[in-house]
């Protein structure tokens, strides 16, 4: 097992309630690795990274971006404002966390009961390990 199939089995079991968790390189694109307790299909996998790319780097994204840089009067550095999105859908809580690369971005979808502020400290905490295990 890799380090970051090791850093993510350790994510999947400390984050509440979680059923898969993901770590995405938004600058090529790739899904970097993936842990689930349960079979997903892999069309659905396959697209996670192209749906985390186009959640931190949509055109629209970038375009909000660029106007919060120019209206702060701050310049181009790399850095990104949005950090964090949470998602929630009928049955699942999905966070992302953009890593401190800001080239990374981790996924953590758990079920709807869990509670949030628990899935968000412990996504949180998860995430040194899973940056370094890189």
């Amino acid at each position: 097992m890799s380090k970051l199939d090791a850093a993510l089995q350790k994510a999947i079991t400390s984050v509440p309630d979680c059923v898969a968790t993901g770590f995405v390189d938004l600058a090529s694109g790739m899904l970097l690795g993936v842990k689930t307790v349960d079979s997903h299909p892999q069309e659905v996998i396959e697209m996670l990274a192209a749906a985390t790319a186009d959640l931190f780097q949509g055109p629209s994204v970038v375009a909000i971006e660029r106007l919060f840089r120019s209206a702060r009067g701050v310049p181009e550095d790399g850095h990104h404002y949005f950090q964090e999105m949470i998602v929630n859908s009928d049955n699942l809580i999905h966070v992302f966390l953009r890593g401190k690369r800001q080239q990374q971005v981790a996924t953590f979808v758990c079920r709807k009961g869990a509670n949030l502020g628990m899935v968000l400290t412990k996504a949180r905490m998860a995430m040194p390990e899973v940056e370094a295990a890189l």
